[in-house]
């Protein structure tokens, strides 16, 4: 499988027993949901490789206590920290209709309620305090918060997000034209 075809869940931070056991911190709003997982895909030098898990459970809410059959031993286990862990993109739940994840909107139109069409997104920026949608507008990259004031619409048929920005956010970016 392809970590194109999947989605990022956490990373192996620590041993938690020395029977193998590991602590995953889990990249999620709802770690609950990833409770009762059969196996996981762990990214070892760049191959994801599946692990059958034999027990897991909750510590201390974000993190997952792992235990994979045939690691048990503490060097199993070393073997393993800082690695990252990956699920097939069909294991995300389903959204509300106005909800979306961040890699599913790619390619998707932004139209502005008083501007029109702004572009095409090309991906989403995670990295500030508020995601930001990076938007190709003919070469030039227009970027539009990811605010929920902003959002007026997702239609997910027709590959399009409708946004009200405040006046002049968007022409910022189309002054130098």
């Amino acid at each position: 499988m392809d970590i194109k075809d999947c989605f990022f869940l956490g990373k192996i931070v620590k041993k938690y027993s020395f029977k193998g056991e590991l602590l995953i911190k889990l990249d999620t709003d709802e770690p609950e949901l990833y409770e009762n997982l059969d196996s996981i895909l762990v990214n070892l030098r760049g191959t994801l490789v599946p692990f059958f898990i034999e027990s897991a459970q909750l510590h201390k809410s974000e993190l997952l206590r792992v235990k994979f059959e045939d690691v048990d031993t503490e060097a199993d286990a070393d073997a393993l920290i800082k690695s990252e862990t990956y699920l097939p993109l069909s294991f995300l739940p389903e959204l509300d209709e106005d909800k979306f994840y961040f890699h599913e909107i790619i390619g998707f139109n932004v139209e502005d309620k008083n501007f029109g069409t702004v572009g095409v997104i090309k991906g989403v920026n995670d990295t500030t305090a508020q995601s930001l949608f990076e938007i190709d507008r003919d070469g030039i990259e227009i970027l539009i918060p990811m605010n929920d004031e902003f959002i007026t619409k997702v239609d997910k048929p027709n590959k399009t997000i409708f946004v009200d920005t405040p006046e002049g956010l968007i022409e910022l970016y189309l002054e130098d034209e």
